[in-house]
Formats: C-alpha cells, structure tokens, sequence
C-alpha cells in the first residue's frame, strides 16, 4: 500500500529548488544549496519508489474478422498488396464469376498502463486502453502476470475499470483533484512505448480543459508533465504520492510529448469507478436541452448586461426541461446558487447527478430573472452530446425559400415552421456562422417565420437595428445565432 508522505515540506523544497537552478554554487552557500536539490531528488525518488509497484502494465488483445477473396487460378497475394476491390473488378472485367469474401481472423493488440486502487485487485485505466477486448493481461513490477476482467469502461469519460485477483498487492491512495492547484508538482508513471516503470515530472499547467474532443464529458487536468504512448491509463500524483488524475492524451503533432498532456480528475473517476464496479454502466442526468455559449453578441441581443451563463437554443418534448417549464431562448445563469461559467462545467454538473436529483436553476428571461425546480431525468445511450457556437463575419449571404411538405420530409423538419436554407455563399457571414443548405430558420430576432415574406420582413427591421438573431435548426438540433451587419 502506497501512504501519504511524511515529509509535508517537499513542496517548498522543490520551489527552492527551482530558485536556485543556475546560480553559483561556490563555498559552504553553494554546498548548501547542492544540499537542495539533493534534498529534492530525495522527495521524487520517494514517491516513485512507493507508487511505482502499483503501475501495472496492460496488454489487450481483441480478434476481428476480415474478408478476403478466395485464390482460384493460383492467384496469390499473400500482403494484400492488390485488396479485395481491385481483386473483384479484375475478375469481373475478364468475365469471371466474383469469387466470395472469405473470413479470416485477426488480432488486434494494444498496451498502455493502469494503477491498482484497494488490495482486492482493482485498476482504474482508460476505455480506449481496454475498450471491449477480448483478453486483458495485467503485469506488475514484481513480474507478476494476471489474466484480468473487464468490470467496466465509459467511453464517454475515458475511465475503465478492471480486476485481478492476487495476494499481496501493492495499491495506490487517491487524492482530492479539486485541491491541486496550477502550478504545482506531478509526477507521471507509466509505461511510455512499452518502458515499463517510467517515471516523469512537471506541473499543473491548467485544470478544467474542456472541448478538445478527447471524450463526451470533458474537465482535464493539464501538466507538461511528459507523457507519451503507452502511458495511457497510467496515475498523474501529486507530491504526497496521491493519485490526482489518470493520464489519458497528449497534444502532439508528431506522436511524442510536446509538453501538452491531458489526465482525468481523480474525483470525477471515483465516481464513475463506483457506478461501474455497482452495475457494470454509468448513468447520468439528463436535462434534455441544447446548449451554446453565451457571446458578447448573444448576450447584447438578449439584453444581458453582461457576458454570462448559459444559452439554452432546444428544449426536447417530455423532458426533464420541459416539464421544469425551461424554454428555447432561457440564459441559464446559476445552477443551485453557483454562477454557470460555461458549456463544459455545466454539461459535468448535470451528468454527474444522479436521475432523479431536484436542481434549481436560475435562468434570465425577457430581461429578468426566473427560478425554477427541475428533477434530472436519465441520460439515454443513444443521446449525443451536443453543443454549438457561432463565428461572426461581415457578409449574410444565404437564399431561403418556404418550407414545403416534400422539402420539410426531404431534410427532416416539420413544414410549415419556418423557411427553409437553400444556398450559402462560401465565406459570407451566414458561412462562418455555421449555417448550411438543409437547415431550417426558425425565427429572426425571436420572432417566428413559417414562409419568406415573414423572413424577409423580419430580416429588413433586424438590418435597421444592426444586427440579426436567428434561430436555426439542423437534423438533430436546433441553435441561436447572432449575425451583425456593419
């Protein structure tokens, strides 16, 4: 088992540490400072000597089917040089019958690296580490190896849960990632290229980094802490050895570190590890709204003073929202009395309550203030999460035309709710907003449209004013934005 360190003063060690790194060390001064940093290598080597023999390295292996073509007439092809679909027109172009695919088994295989978390042999790893492997085998720095079982993964988090069983195994303490602050130590253990036991440090560069696209449900923890390939899966700790985050991604643009790593909070694994050990899924609340920023434009035009809260662009029929009374066109500004920040922070509150969680919510409608209950409902499988912003330019360019009954099925709207989007000039500003051919214009400065002549009646007045909002439906959802004329 891995204890909290003693030596509390580490840190100020290292931070004195770094205040001396290319000054003089002449003397008893310079012995003293040598002192220092000897004193702060101690303190790393402390925590990678006890941390590290609860990394584990992870090898999974999955077998898939492919098909390949029969090799009549001694046709031989063995690398696959040619592939099936040149192999299938050549037939056919000299008159033969298509000779028909043949299945053959391939294994995939993958590695990364994961962390034991209580001496019944749990590990806290990443979904795209073991996904939904076939066989998942475990080795410990011991050399010992274990066959481990799948408890769990959340595709949507990139946290996964697995299991071994074995006596004598050495765990980690997890630690509070809310109470790490920017600009604190980490250190990264995992098996980076397949070197096991590799040990690096860094710091805390920034937390609650959401949007980058890694998984549904964003809040990193970012250090330049280096971690490369392999290191997936593996605990980020901080200075009294406690785990703070799963390393999970980097930002590269040559596949190695660039000093732009990515971990899960602890906390938000905690939880999610709980819900997967329980019953082998995560459920999340559920609203049942779209939502977007808020920009200095939307917020103006909604009359906001300030460029603040939430924007909610599409309530879904029988949802939580819905019954809470919540509307297309509410800036949500406060959930349960805390300031909503934005899009990411909100999303993870929401989720990370159970269905059936009374919430308040405060939202700014028709330029005033409104508190309203809502239950969390269950977030479904099949639900994507969605959320949108707008680029402003200086053009409109865009043509429209009345939504009919054949145009409304052709593109999946309801007739008669607006007008439908026909062309968009490329680089106008309806273009670098976001608008494309098949979307419907709802309304224009929160006014309904059902055919043209409302549209371009609107649209004159909202040309006077300087600026129009428009509100825009796609397939699946629908969204606000503002276009500004100069």
């Amino acid at each position: 088992m891995v204890k909290t360190i003693e030596n509390r003063w580490a840190g100020v060690v290292l931070a004195a540490a770094i205040m001396l790194v290319g000054t003089s060390c002449e003397g008893e001064e310079g012995n003293g400072r040598v002192d220092v940093l000897r004193q702060t290598g101690s303190a790393f080597a402390s925590i990678a000597e006890k941390a590290t023999p609860a990394v584990v390295f992870i090898k999974a292996e999955k077998t898939v089917a492919v098909g390949v073509l029969g090799q009549p007439f001694g046709y031989n092809d063995p690398f696959g040089f040619f592939g099936d679909d040149f192999m299938q027109r050549f037939f056919r172009g000299h008159g033969f019958n298509t000779p028909h695919p043949r299945a053959r088994n391939f294994k995939q295989m993958g590695q990364g690296s994961g962390f034991i978390i209580s001496k019944d042999g749990y590990i806290l790893t990443n979904h795209h580490v073991v996904g939904d492997a076939d066989k998942i085998a475990v080795k410990l720095q011991d050399g010992r190896e274990f066959e481990a079982e799948r408890v769990g993964t959340d595709s949507k988090s990139e946290v996964a849960v697995i299991k071994i069983k074995g006596k004598n195994l050495p765990y980690l303490e997890m630690g509070d990632s809310t109470a790490i602050r920017v600009g604190e130590w980490v250190l990264a253990i995992g098996n980076p290229f397949g070197l096991s036991a590799t040990v690096t440090s860094g710091i805390v560069s920034a937390k609650g980094r959401s949007g980058i696209g890694i998984a549904d449900y964003e809040n990193f923890i970012q250090t330049d802490a280096a971690i490369n390939p392999g290191n997936s899966g593996g605990p980020l700790l901080n200075i009294e050895g406690e785990v703070v985050g799963i390393n999970t991604a980097i930002y590269s643009k040559s596949g190695g570190n660039m000093g732009i790593g990515f971990a899960v909070p602890v906390n938000m694994a905690k939880s999610i590890k709980q819900q997967l050990v329980k019953s082998g899924k995560v459920t999340r609340g559920y609203l049942g709204i779209v939502i977007q920023e808020v920009t200095a434009e939307l917020a103006e035009s909604f009359g906001l003073k300030e460029k603040h809260g939430i924007l909610v662009s599409d309530v879904s029929e029988d949802s939580a929202a819905k019954e809470a009374g919540i509307e297309q066109g509410d800036i949500i500004l406060r959930l349960d009395g805390k300031r909503t920040e934005n899009v990411g922070d909100f999303r993870n509150e929401i989720a990370g309550n159970a269905p059936g969680t009374k919430l308040r919510i405060t939202v700014f409608r028709d330029e005033r203030e409104k508190e309203l209950e809502v239950e969390t409902g269950e977030l479904p499988d099949d639900v994507a999460v969605a959320a949108t912003s707008s680029e402003l330019t200086k053009q409109l360019g865009l043509t429209v035309q009345d939504l009919t009954a054949e145009s409304a099925q052709q593109f999946g709207q309801e007739p008669g709710n607006g007008v439908l989007v026909t062309e968009v000039e490329q680089g106008s500003l309806a273009w670098q907003a976001g608008i494309q051919p098949g979307n419907v214009i709802n309304s224009v400065n929160r006014k309904a449209v059902t055919n043209v002549q409302e549209f371009l009646k609107a649209a004159a007045g909202a040309e006077k004013n300087g600026t129009m909002l428009l509100r825009v439906r796609g397939k699946a959802y629908s969204r606000y934005v503002v276009l500004r004329f100069e």
